[in-house]
């Protein structure tokens, strides 16, 4: 397993001067020339070259000779660099421990904050076999300039601004306290996702708070889930609050796709609970609730 942490630990601030460089010379290259990267970071080349050298031993960045040049990217890993150092500087996070799990396009640790409080800290890890799916499914990816990288950039902002505004409505999901660049930093939740069936008090109880932030995101909010399912909810171990997490790839109420998107959101959540805690539950009925049609 990957040490973020241990990693970061070993990074000068030159170093980090030189990953600043080449994600800027990525808004004109997928692999950086070597004299752009100087350039940028007025540092002579045999320090920039040792820099280099360092975090390729890292994996922070990947090589390539183009044309007899020389060239380097970013990984994500490098790119978490940054967003950890963002981070740090920012007073959010002062150490970040061991990964708490990987999800389809994003990588969870565990992190504490100024205070000794814990919490997470997601990097979204759009790589390119979901990048070529996220471009059919998200209205905001159809742009062919949007690279692998950007996407993720963006898909942390949208999730920020979701959890930020359905936080302060009062819908249950986690406290987001910053994101920069690829990377969002959310509440520690000691919590079972619900895929794992956790043994609820009150099956039918939880299956309702998780409709009722579903209705307050439609009908307040102005936005749709978009791809909830069991993977996506959390339950607190102590209150049996159940948490609906995964926000990046919500769309507009307004938007052409979000009736068939909501159906397919609460169809799933309900017929989860009907299958696993028999709760009886009817889609109908639920989906009236959220869409605001009953109460």
């Amino acid at each position: 397993m990957v040490k973020i942490g241990l990693i970061y630990k070993q990074l000068t601030r030159r170093d980090l001067r030189v990953l600043e460089a080449i994600e800027k010379g990525h808004s004109k290259y997928e692999y950086v020339p070597l004299e752009i990267i100087e350039k940028y970071t007025r540092i002579p080349e045999q320090h920039v070259l040792l820099s280099l050298s360092k975090m390729y031993r890292l994996k922070l960045v990947k090589r390539k000779m183009i044309s007899g040049y020389k060239t380097f990217r970013l990984t994500y890993l490098g790119l978490d660099m940054l967003a950890l150092d963002y981070f740090v500087r920012k007073d959010v996070v002062e150490a970040i421990d061991d990964r708490l799990g990987v999800g389809k396009e994003s990588e969870l640790f565990k992190a504490l904050a100024p205070g000794g409080k814990k919490v997470t800290v997601k990097f979204l890890r759009i790589g390119r076999t979901s990048f070529r799916r996220t471009r059919i499914v998200r209205n905001w990816a159809q742009d062919p300039r949007i690279d692998w990288f950007k996407q993720a950039k963006i898909a942390a902002e949208r999730e920020f601004k979701a959890l930020k505004e359905l936080y302060e409505i009062g819908a249950n999901v986690p406290y987001v306290l910053a994101y920069n660049r690829h990377a969002v930093v959310i509440e520690y939740i000691e919590g079972i996702e619900l895929y794992r069936k956790p043994e609820l008090d009150n099956p039918e109880k939880v299956l309702w708070k998780i409709l009722d932030t579903l209705r307050k995101a439609y009908l307040e909010a102005g936005i749709v889930h978009g791809d909830l399912s069991e993977y996506n909810v959390l339950v607190s171990i102590d209150t049996n609050t159940p948490y609906i997490i995964d926000w990046p790839q919500y769309v507009y109420r307004d938007d052409p796709a979000a009736d068939k998107l909501l159906k397919r959101d609460v169809d799933y959540i309900v017929r989860f609970f009907n299958k696993n805690y028999r709760v009886g539950v009817s889609l109908d009925k639920a989906l009236k609730y959220v869409r605001g049609e009953n109460e």
